[in-house]
């Protein structure tokens, strides 16, 4: 669900880029005269998810450390996400396992369980 959420953040920057910030742009430059249309930007939240110190660089930072886990993989979360982008993420008062993060859409709260052995992608021999 978090991949699809992102990709959908992703997908809905490009759409926000062309349909109105390119568009915009290019009336002000041949000085057409129109009414601004104002759109939510979603860059931040696409910042929180791909930047240095955002979600996905915390996790390949903790799949790592040898005794990583998702359990200190949501404390580092808590401890960098929390405060720089606190517009889009949001710590659970109770719990230490769970995030939310303020996508355009919806918010959605996520459990860290499963996620470092997933972003791991292990491969067995016997897959091989």
């Amino acid at each position: 669900q978090f991949c699809i959420n992102y990709a959908n953040e992703k997908l809905q920057q490009q759409f926000n880029q062309h349909v109105f910030k390119l568009e915009q742009e290019e009336y002000l430059q041949e000085g057409i005269e129109w009414k601004f249309i104002d759109f939510y930007d979603n860059q931040p939240c696409i910042d929180l998810i791909e930047s240095k110190l955002g979600i996905l660089d915390l996790l390949d930072e903790e799949c790592k450390m040898p005794k990583g886990s998702d359990t200190s993989w949501a404390e580092k979360l808590y401890t960098k996400c929390a405060v720089k982008w606190n517009k889009h993420f949001v710590k659970p008062r109770f719990g230490t396992v769970s995030f939310l993060i303020k996508h355009f859409a919806d918010d959605v709260t996520y459990d860290t369980g499963g996620f470092l052995e997933k972003n791991r992608d292990t491969v067995y021999e016997e897959q091989i």
